[in-house]
């Protein structure tokens, strides 16, 4: 009986004992879940255990065949990297083993279905109509980068929040590395009119970021009284997030690697848009084609 490639969490580490506690009680609650497959968890820097250890662990159990994926919301400079860097060296460290490498987490559907979970929490039932979510401004806070891609995904994220859910609206800040920072953020949601301001961490597990986050919008909110700023909760080790790890797992090993399909609106039920799901796509004709039908229409094959 051969054994089946194994699941290899990659986390970046942190300085919280509580937030790196967090990710490796997540990984053994996913081995817990799947018990055919091995399922190790390990970090680029900053806590234990390394990522080094956990692949040794796997090996020792025989482990040939490892499919990595990023327990990151955005692939920055650690995903694109850091992590094959360090598989390349595993490989190298492991004679006969090979390593598939999974895509980051966000922003997908289900992660957006949880982050808008956190946010009617912050509310406590405060805002269940459409017209009380139109009074809501939500800031997103996202870890930050110096990579402008990693930057925009959260930009993409905010904008994939907003649509269908009726909040007045989805400002983007960053915790460090980036502007605008939560205090910038904050004046700039209420340079827009904001009376209700949610402020929702883009972060998976409890954190010396999440934390600092929640302390400058205390700050903020101290300083302007006039507006009402609740703070949300991390994202967490829910089952849409032990689901959707194990997606990224499968699609690493069946090389299924594809473009922006986690969001989009023929594949997947957005919000407000449920009835393009599986909607036949029309080719574009371009006037100047006199008849000869060239299909050069977008037919979303990805």
């Amino acid at each position: 009986m051969t054994t089946p490639p194994a699941l290899l969490l990659v986390g970046h580490g942190t300085r919280d004992e509580a937030g790196a506690e967090a990710f490796r009680s997540f990984v053994r609650v996913l081995g817990e879940r799947r018990p055919g497959v091995p399922v190790g968890g390990g970090f680029i820097e900053l806590s234990p255990p390394p990522l080094a250890d956990a692949v040794t662990a796997l090996a020792e159990q025989g482990v040939r065949r490892f499919a990595a994926v990023p327990l990151m919301l955005v692939s920055a400079g650690h995903a694109k990297g850091d992590i094959p860097a360090a598989l390349a060296r595993e490989r190298e460290r492991h004679r006969g083993t090979s390593y598939a490498y999974g895509r980051p987490l966000g922003p997908h559907p289900s992660l957006l279905a949880v982050l808008e979970r956190r946010l009617d929490e912050a509310l406590e039932g405060a805002a269940p109509t459409p017209a009380d979510r139109a009074d809501v401004t939500v800031l997103l806070v996202g870890r930050g980068s110096t990579d402008p891609d990693a930057n925009a995904e959260v930009h993409k994220a905010a904008r994939l929040l907003w649509e269908g859910r009726g909040y007045a609206g989805v400002e983007t800040a960053f915790v460090s590395l980036a502007a605008p920072d939560v205090a910038s953020g904050l004046d700039r949601c209420r340079a827009l009119g904001a009376r209700r301001i949610v402020v929702l961490p883009y972060f998976l597990f409890t954190g010396i970021l999440p934390d600092r986050v929640r302390r400058q919008a205390g700050d903020w909110a101290d300083a302007h009284p006039g507006t009402e700023v609740r703070v949300a909760d991390v994202i967490g080790p829910t089952d849409e997030l032990a689901d959707l790890v194990w997606q990224r797992y499968q699609e690493a090993l069946d090389g299924d690697i594809r473009m922006n399909c986690d969001s989009c609106v023929y594949r997947i039920a957005l919000p407000g848009f449920e009835d393009k799901v599986g909607a036949p796509q029309q080719p574009h004709y371009h006037p100047d084609d006199d008849g000869h039908h060239h299909h050069h229409g977008h037919a979303h094959a990805h």
